[in-house]
């Protein structure tokens, strides 16, 4: 009888123990998580990640070159050419913003191409002294895309005073040295970020295909609701609106200085959360496993158009936004706070109900609320 009870408490231990699973089961919707992770990790790797570095870096370079003819021939021509390659690089970086994983992270990678608003105040001082190191964290807002903002579109009101701060200023040189480091960095740490995923890194991501909170997927995932959260929500939208602090503050717009450009950046940024959302590839119109893929394996395919509606709501809500978000702030801030709305209850879809689905615990940390 002894005997008995005692294999019957271990036979319930055991199962219990086997149907735990970090809590990998417990999805909501009954069924059990058996979705190939592996293979949503190399449709990301190979069909959305890498092809977007290496066309963001061949235009980076592009863009270190043109930059480079400018420096030795500060002419309309060579500004027009540096200005549209400036706009195309600037955008293709919305789509690996996201990604902040690998060396990528290491290097701080999104920080010193893309922290803003710019600190005008210090990029000048730079400039007048002829010395600085853009390799210091205290300097992420004196380089990057913003610094090139600044220098092609913000030191002087036309074209022709443009080129004259680069050929006739008495600071012209170091105007010219200043512009030629800030794209040479870009170009640089694009790419070195690009050879990781070239290299070693796409199989360690890969293969990684661990269901814990160090696993591929997890840590990816609140890198994407993150960058959803803080950095297309607030950061593009919210701040300048006021949304977040209750002020609007419209220095806080991205590309401030090329102001027509704004809109277009944020949009690009905004279709390509929703296209890594679905799977899409980079580039093409092909598609592979995807969060809505994987939200469907799980019953709960209603969640994940509930996603993709909102996504849909978004984009009709700021379509009638001014192709300059500064603008709009300065004219029609409630436009802004409208948008603003919308992304917040994507922020919610993703971030409560869409990991809670998959089971992953958010692992940043929140400091203005859902």
């Amino acid at each position: 009888m002894k005997i008995s009870k005692l294999l019957l408490i271990a036979c319930l231990v055991f199962a219990a123990c086997s149907t735990e699973d970090d809590g990998r089961n417990d999805n909501g919707g009954g069924t059990d998580d058996s979705f190939d992770r592996g293979a949503m990790l190399a449709n990301w790797a190979d069909n959305i990640i890498l092809p977007a570095y290496e066309d963001l870096n061949s235009n980076t370079q592009k863009l270190e070159e043109l930059t480079q003819s400018f420096v030795d021939n500060p002419g309309n021509t060579e500004l027009t050419a540096l200005r549209a390659q400036f706009k195309v690089s600037y955008q293709l970086f919305q789509n690996v913003s996201m990604f902040d994983m690998g060396r990528a992270e290491e290097l701080d990678y999104r920080r010193f191409l893309n922290t803003y608003p710019l600190n005008a105040v210090d990029v000048n001082s730079n400039i007048t002294s002829g010395s600085f190191n853009l390799e210091l964290p205290s300097t992420y807002d004196e380089q990057g895309f913003p610094a090139l903002d600044y220098l092609l579109y913000g030191i002087a009101n036309t074209k022709e005073q443009t080129i004259s701060k680069y050929t006739e200023d008495e600071n012209a040189e170091n105007y010219r040295n200043y512009l030629l480091a800030v794209a040479k960095r870009i170009n640089s740490l694009t790419a070195e970020v690009t050879a990781s995923w070239q290299g070693d890194y796409r199989n360690t991501f890969v293969n990684n295909t661990s269901s814990s909170s160090n696993g591929s997927v997890d840590r990816l995932t609140n890198k994407y609701v993150m960058y959803f959260e803080k950095f297309l929500r607030s950061g593009k939208i919210g701040f300048p609106s006021g949304a977040i602090t209750g002020t609007p503050s419209p220095i806080n717009v991205e590309s401030y200085y090329s102001e027509d450009f704004s809109k277009q950046l944020y949009l690009e940024a905004l279709h390509s959360s929703k296209d890594f959302f679905t799977g899409k590839y980079f580039g093409t119109s092909g598609s592979g496993k995807s969060y809505q893929a994987y939200l469907e394996a799980l019953g709960r395919g209603d969640l994940a158009d509930d996603i993709l509606a909102q996504f849909n709501a978004i984009e009709s809500q700021s379509g009638d936004l001014d192709p300059s978000l500064r603008n709009q702030v300065e004219t029609n801030n409630t436009l802004m706070l409208e948008v603003h709305d919308e992304l917040q209850k994507e922020v919610v879809l993703l971030k409560l109900d869409m990991l809670q689905a998959l089971s992953i615990s958010v692992d940043y940390v929140d400091s203005d609320g859902d």
